[in-house]
């Protein structure tokens, strides 16, 4: 933003301890300037090429979106005027993947487009129900500043399970327009540049467990232990029908919905689709499946009665930019990584320790690592195989969708911005990396890294490597990485075995 450098430079003079009123307001005038710019650029985020994106932090004077903003609002206004709306609500991920959101009166929409709408900073970067001491624990004076609100307009859908109420999800930046260098969708964001600037692009979907239990006449966490029974029955169908139907509308599109292994636990998987989506959709469902449950009297936690979290898998596939080659599928039609996929694979495996922290970010998440061994370990090995669903890395040959990887690190309590992100910037260190790749089990073994790679089972451990990690701390950045592993320590520091389920069930609910 060279522009918005040379603006403040202008007024930044020996003098400016005597600076006037006048000058005073002019400052003030371009900086709503900046934010009105950034928050356009924002909106229009989804009509362009995801390259475009990227210009948003160059130089949004060089792209004309005015004919296009309009475009959109006219589409907008429609729908609000069909379906009588009333609110639309501002929704941002803070840290955690949870939504965080303010909501407007629907006749002040078009104004807040422009200016967007503001939010205190510490919502979206503390941990949950801040306090006074927390702030003071990551020692960063800027947490009682306001953050902005700015909506991608390509996101705008009317709510079937809230009256009259739509939604929009925003991107954040500063009050003086730039990006918020913590927010776990910007950081999404980058990567998805990173990678189409290497000449590919990501086709990918997340496949959720969560489970649904009977509300007791109090909620209460504690007494929340007996979980309703298969839902699909004909009593509780409905509720899945609902929900699939209001994520359809909402454009998250569900392949496929099942039983998982345990009563009221539910999987649910998404339609693969290139770039940001993915993430939009899972953060959608994070929600939409919390407000349909209530309506049925139920309560949906990505927790199982056990204390353990549900999985949060991230299938996905390297295509080439223009999405029309698959570049994981072998062309000989044997069901083996292509050279691009096993290098690919090589970046996660190299990097999955620094994964594990941010895609099970909690004690629980942590313990299915470790669910079928009985020794007490510090860590467990990285594996890796050929449609073997047991591994951490699962490779599937099969199906319409041809080869893809499934991520099964993650925990459904994961970001799935950040699971997006680390899964993209781990892939293109691999592709960037050294020519040795991994070979299949019946190739030669010669290929094979020398380390075997680990996942640690401490979440304190697997904090460390994150921040030994060089590559995803450039990747992700290191004013994330900062916030990220000061919130987490202080989890840790405050850590009461029986409150923490306590609070993730409050709080992921």
């Amino acid at each position: 933003m060279n522009d918005e450098e040379d603006f403040l430079q202008e007024d930044t003079t020996k003098d400016e301890v005597n600076e006037t009123e006048a000058s005073k307001m002019n400052k003030l005038r371009r900086t709503r300037k900046k934010v009105t710019k950034s928050h356009v650029c924002s909106t229009e985020v989804g009509d362009m090429d995801i390259s475009n994106s990227n210009d948003c932090t160059r130089d949004i004077n060089q792209i004309l979106i005015t004919p296009q903003l309009s475009s959109r609002m006219k589409h907008i206004k429609q729908a609000m005027a069909k379906n009588h709306l009333q609110f639309v609500r501002f929704e941002a991920t803070d840290l955690h993947g949870v939504s965080r959101s303010k909501s407007i009166p629907a006749h002040f929409f078009q104004e807040k487009v422009v200016h967007g709408v503001y939010m205190p900073r510490g919502y979206l970067e503390l941990i949950p129900n801040p306090r006074d001491n927390e702030v003071n624990h990551i020692r960063a004076t800027c947490f009682n500043s306001d953050i902005v609100l700015m909506p991608e307009l390509s996101t705008f859908r009317v709510l079937p399970w809230a009256e009259r109420t739509a939604r929009v999800i925003c991107d954040t930046f500063t009050v003086t327009g730039e990006p918020l260098l913590t927010s776990p969708r910007y950081i999404a964001k980058r990567q998805l540049n990173q990678l189409q600037d290497s000449g590919f692009s990501l086709l990918s979907a997340f496949i959720y467990d969560f489970c649904i239990f009977g509300v007791p006449e109090i909620i209460n966490s504690k007494t929340i232990s007996f979980p309703a029974t298969t839902l699909l029955n004909n009593h509780d169908q409905p509720f899945m029908q609902e929900l699939v139907d209001g994520l359809y509308h909402t454009g998250a599109n569900v392949e496929s919905f099942s039983s998982s292994t345990r009563p009221g636990q539910m999987e649910i998987c998404f339609l693969p689709e290139f770039g940001i989506s993915s993430a939009d959709n899972a953060f959608t469902l994070r929600t939409g499946v919390k407000e349909v449950a209530r309506k049925y009297n139920y309560i949906a936690s990505f927790f199982i009665e056990t204390g353990f979290c549900n999985s949060g898998i991230l299938s996905h596939s390297l295509w080439d930019v223009g999405g029309k080659k698959n570049l994981f599928c072998n062309s000989s039609g044997v069901e083996q990584l292509t050279v691009t996929g096993k290098k690919w694979l090589a970046g996660l495996l190299k990097h999955s320790a620094a994964l594990s922290c941010l895609m099970a970010p909690a004690v629980s998440c942590r313990k299915r690592y470790a669910k079928e061994s009985k020794d007490q370990k510090d860590s467990v090995p990285t594996t890796w195989g050929y449609n073997d669903n047991s591994c951490a890395f699962n490779i599937k040959c099969h199906g319409e969708k041809g080869t893809r990887i499934e991520n099964k690190l993650g925990s459904a309590t994961a970001n799935p911005y950040l699971v997006l992100a680390a899964t993209v910037a781990a892939g293109l260190d691999g592709l960037h990396g050294s020519d040795e790749v991994l070979a299949g089990p019946d190739e030669s073994t010669d290929l094979y890294p020398s380390k075997p790679s680990e996942i640690p089972l401490k979440l304190e451990d697997a904090l460390v490597a994150l921040e030994e990690d060089q590559c995803l701390r450039e990747a992700l950045g290191e004013t994330f990485i900062r916030y990220f592993v000061a919130m987490k320590k202080y989890e840790l520091e405050n850590e009461e075995t029986d409150a923490e389920r306590n609070k993730f069930l409050e709080y992921f609910i």
